[in-house]
C-alpha cells in the first residue's frame, strides 16, 4: 500500500510532513511531493491548491508518477445541512460536482460520458476514516484543540457524519445558494471545491479513495469570517490527529494480515 494524502491548503496538512520518517521532496508540476513513512505507512503528501482542476491534476500525478495505491483527501468544508455544525467531521460516502450542468445533452450533475453524477468513495476507507475521526473526538480532542479556540468557535460535542459531499469551483457564501443546493441534492452534508474531482479521477483509474472534511463554516454570508484562523488552529489539528489514527489502523490491519499469512 502507498497512501497519497492531498490537501488544498498548507495549513490543512500542517505537521504531517514533519511527522514523516526520512521525508524526501520531489517537485513536479509546480507542486512539492513529500515521500516517506508516515506512522509506518508508505505515504506521499502533497498540496493540490484550490479547485477541481488543480485537485484532479494532483490526484492523477500521484497515481501515474508516484504509484500511490490509495488516495485520501483531507481539508475543510462548508456545512450543507443545518444539523452539520462547525467543528463536526464529514466523511464522504458519495461526491457530486454541484456545478456540473451539461443539460439538455446530459442530465444535470451527470459527468458526460460516464453515466454517473455521484461517485462513491471506497467503503472500507470510509469506514476506517469514520472510526479514526470518532476515536480522535473521543480520545484526543481535548488535548489537540486549545480551550480558547474551542470557545471562540463554539466547539461543543462535535460529531462525525457520513454521506454526500458536493464540490464546485466556487466558495459558497450565500444562504440562498446553499439552500438551493440542499433542495436539488437531497442528503447534502457539506460543500467544498476539490473532492468530487478527485473522486472522478480515482473512479477512472480504479484507485480506492476517501475524503474527510472538517466543517469550518455554514456556507452563508459569515463563511469567510475567521476562516483562516479556524483552519490553522482547529482544522489542521483535526487533520493531523485523524490521519495519525487512520495510519495506525492501517498499520494494525497490515500487521494482522502478515501474521495471518505466516
Amino acid at each position: 500500500m502507498r497512501l497519497g494524502i492531498i490537501s488544498a491548503l498548507h495549513e490543512e496538512q500542517q505537521g504531517l510532513v514533519e511527522a514523516m520518517e526520512r521525508p524526501y521532496k520531489l517537485i513536479h508540476g509546480m507542486r512539492e511531493y513529500w515521500t516517506g513513512k508516515l506512522w509506518e505507512i508508505d505515504a506521499v503528501c502533497v498540496l493540490s491548491r484550490i479547485g477541481k482542476v488543480a485537485a484532479a491534476m494532483t490526484a492523477t500525478t500521484l497515481v501515474e508518477k508516484f504509484g500511490v495505491t490509495h488516495i485520501l483527501f483531507t481539508g475543510v468544508a462548508g456545512s450543507g445541512d443545518a444539523f452539520v455544525r462547525v467543528g463536526d467531521i464529514v466523511v464522504a460516502e458519495n461526491l457530486v460536482q454541484h456545478d456540473m450542468d451539461a443539460s439538455p445533452l446530459f442530465p444535470r450533475y451527470e459527468v458526460p460520458l460516464t453515466g454517473l453524477s455521484h461517485f462513491a468513495s471506497d467503503r472500507q476507507m470510509a469506514l476506517e476514516l469514520t472510526h479514526a475521526a470518532q476515536r480522535f473526538l473521543e480520545l484526543e480532542m481535548d488535548k489537540a484543540i486549545d480551550p480558547q479556540e474551542r470557545a471562540v468557535f463554539a466547539l461543543q460535542a462535535p460529531r462525525v457524519h457520513r454521506g454526500l459531499v458536493g464540490s464546485g469551483d466556487q466558495f459558497v457564501s450565500h444562504r440562498e445558494r446553499i439552500q438551493a443546493l440542499g433542495a436539488a441534492l437531497p442528503g447534502l452534508l457539506a460543500v467544498e471545491m476539490e473532492g468530487a474531482a478527485v473522486a472522478q479521477v480515482c473512479f477512472e483509474l480504479g484507485i480506492p479513495f476517501g475524503v474527510i472534511r472538517t466543517i469550518s463554516d455554514n456556507a452563508n454570508e459569515n463563511a469567510a469570517t475567521d476562516f483562516m484562523r479556524f483552519v490553522k488552529s482547529v482544522a489542521a489539528r483535526y487533520a493531523f490527529y485523524v490521519v495519525r489514527q487512520f495510519c495506525a489502523q492501517l498499520q494494525a490491519a497490515q500487521a494482522s494480515r502478515v501474521s495471518a499469512g505466516t
